[in-house]
């Protein structure tokens, strides 16, 4: 099938097409596995071709439902007069033979062929003007079997004097390089020589190698030498059964270039090509372009296809540009810029991106994650967050398979909620299979990839953790593993850390996880809990037991900042502080929440503190500020406020000063 596509296409004049069809032939090219460089070949026989356009869409273009296939580059050029090989590989009567000459994609034949041309060609992108080109015309022979073979041929003249003489015989190839017998064709060496002989030790510099095939049709050569992206310098027919690629080595010495060589065919051989293993050595004979064998010609096909060298071919196989997208222009989205992805949880993620929730030991991350499993799942608040409805993966690596399944149904149970998305929830429970989590990765992806789902959840990290938690490098690894979820899951990444040893009030929020600051840096979404410091006027109205009070504060990339929120954890819920009650009261570990566990004083203690402060102060009977009574205190100046507002009877703010309402 392939064959036919690529011999269908090399009969589609591509000016001809118009912009539409001109797409459906890329689209059909991508899904039928082929590489872009075969579309931008093909384009380039176009005057509207633009360099890179193909390169760009072709990594735009996504799958559909019902999408265009090679059938449609086959109808196309059978539209325009193209016949093929039945689909069992029958000739009809009244099919026309075409041999495997005419077979010369992307480049187009005409019957004023130039042989003159194709070597000139040829001469200049494998030469310097100074170096010896050996090549062998007349003097060939032929064994007893009839087969011809080549002589030394000739060493001695440069590609500079070569293309000297072309220029001055333009009509007539065999003035230069002499005739050749029309039955044995004409040969060239595609590395230069030093003009005293032809073998190994003669080559000046190794930079090709020859790869050849006369056991595959020609056009699954050319494909394969394609999809592979090999860095062929020249690519010749043959004017037989095999195309010629001269491919990039760029070796310094001759053992570099024996292993380079050996690599080169290891490779080819692991993806299905049956080489002709004679070719290994850099003094060997190449089909010359530009002439012609019992009736055939030997003919450039192409010059600088695949990859530019043998380092960038060899980064290419090691995937480190594989799969790097195309450049694009400002000017490509002028009037027409991108959609962004929907938000997945409203002010705070979108869909594809990712988000870290760190905080103590003491916080239920744990229970706050399946929360927002469920908010997702039912399409319902998370918080003070809308969340979008949504299909949630949650990967537990800590809590034994029991528990965690029993968790979310008394969450369920305590949100008082009709439970009427549960299937929307997948739990992958993996405590005690647990392995890192760049082996982790592929093997999530490979499982959910075409399950749809929108969010990803892993809880905790530290299960899964590679490297140095301390080392930047080592913790950038890590995190580039969560881009991979979102990239080739196509679902936001949410993930949740431990705080780092020691008080966290004083540290900003997005400073708190453990580690490195790159767990901070790396999320588009970062939010951080921790817990507030009550004073005992508010354990005493709103605390419990089995409650704790939690402020969350955030570090967003794609949104403005929200304010902190305020909730406590009353098992098994995350229940936020409606009363406002913990929003003026410090986060544990800050100087003012220091002052009020310190004293662990009583309402009416620090009632008694405010009047006494207040009559020390007050020298001259006009009021005292704010300001100078938080300083004889010690305490913050919203601490003040506070307790001020819990005594309306007894004192007024105006403008920064306190006034005495009575005398008690």
């Amino acid at each position: 099938m392939n064959s036919n596509i690529l011999s269908a296409l090399g009969r589609l004049d591509v000016a001809s097409l118009s912009y539409e069809e001109w797409l459906n032939v890329g689209f059909a090219l991508k899904q039928e596995g082929f590489d872009w460089t075969v579309w931008d070949s093909w384009s380039k026989n176009d005057v509207r071709y633009k360099p890179g356009e193909c390169e760009r869409k072709w990594y735009s273009f996504r799958g559909t439902a019902k999408p265009v296939t090679g059938a449609t580059i086959i109808a196309m050029a059978k539209d325009r007069g193209w016949t093929s090989f039945g689909e069992d590989g029958v000739m009809g009567w009244n099919d026309t033979i075409d041999d495997d000459s005419e077979y010369r994609m992307p480049v187009q034949r005409h019957e004023s062929w130039s042989g003159v041309e194709d070597f000139k060609t040829y001469l200049k992108t494998l030469f310097l003007p100074d170096d010896r080109v050996g090549y062998v015309t007349n003097d060939a022979w032929q064994d007893k079997s009839g087969e011809w073979n080549p002589g030394r041929g000739q060493f001695d003249r440069t590609a500079g004097e070569l293309l000297q003489s072309l220029e001055l015989h333009p009509d007539d190839l065999g003035a230069t390089i002499g005739d050749w017998k029309e039955g044995a064709g004409a040969w060239i060496r595609f590395n230069p020589v030093d003009g005293i002989g032809v073998k190994n030790e003669n080559v000046t510099a190794f930079r090709y190698a020859l790869v050849e095939s006369d056991e595959m049709p020609i056009s699954d050569q050319e494909m394969l030498y394609r999809k592979l992206e090999l860095p062929i310098a020249t690519l010749t027919h043959s004017g037989g059964k095999s195309l010629h690629a001269i491919v990039h080595i760029d070796a310094p010495n001759y053992d570099e270039y024996r292993k380079r060589v050996d690599k080169l065919y290891t490779f080819l051989q692991e993806h299905g090509m049956k080489l002709d293993k004679q070719n290994r050595n850099p003094s060997r004979l190449s089909r010359l372009p530009g002439v012609t064998r019992e009736g055939n010609r030997q003919y450039l096909v192409a010059t600088n296809i695949g990859r530019a060298s043998w380092n960038d071919w060899l980064d290419y196989l090691e995937g480190n540009e594989d799969t790097l997208p195309a450049f694009e222009t400002l000017a490509d989205y002028n009037g027409n810029p991108p959609k962004l992805p929907e938000e997945l949880i409203k002010g705070v993620l979108r869909c594809g991106h990712k988000m870290l929730i760190s905080g103590s030991s003491k916080a239920g991350k744990s229970f706050l994650l399946m929360e927002l499993c469920i908010a997702l799942a039912e399409g319902r608040k998370w918080l003070s967050f809308d969340c979008r409805k949504s299909k949630v993966l949650y990967v537990n690596l800590e809590i034994d398979p029991a528990s965690c399944i029993n968790r979310f149904l008394e969450i369920y149970k305590a949100l008082g909620i009709e439970p009427m998305h549960m299937e929307d929830i997948t739990v992958w429970n993996l405590r005690g299979h647990a392995i890192p989590l760049d082996q982790l990765v592929p093997k999530l992806v490979r499982r959910i990839r075409d399950l749809h789902y929108d969010a990803v959840i892993i809880d905790p990290i530290y299960k899964v953790i590679t490297g140095d938690e301390n080392n930047a490098s080592d913790m950038g690894a890590f995190c580039n593993q969560f881009d991979k979820i979102c990239a080739e899951a196509g679902c936001a990444a949410i993930y949740c850390h431990h705080h780092s040893k020691g008080a966290q009030g004083q540290k900003r929020a997005m400073d708190r996880a453990s580690g490195s600051g790159v767990f901070a840096r790396d999320p588009d979404a970062q939010l951080d809990m921790i817990e507030v410091e009550m004073d005992d006027v508010t354990r005493v109205q709103y605390g419990t037991e089995e409650s704790s009070p939690w402020r969350l504060e955030a570090s967003l990339r794609e949104f403005k900042p929200f304010k902190p929120v305020e909730f406590w954890f009353r098992y098994p819920l995350h229940v936020l502080d409606e009363c406002g009650a913990l929003k003026e009261l410090p986060s544990v570990g800050t100087m003012e929440a220091g002052k009020i566990s310190s004293g662990n004083r009583t309402h009416e203690q620090c009632a008694e503190q405010i009047r006494t402060a207040y009559d020390m102060e007050n020298m001259d009977g006009n009021g005292v500020s704010v300001k100078d009574l938080a300083a004889h205190l010690g305490i913050a100046e919203r601490t003040v406020r506070d307790r001020l507002k819990k005594m309306p009877d007894e004192f007024k703010l105006f403008q920064g000063m306190v006034i005495r309402l009575t005398n008690h």
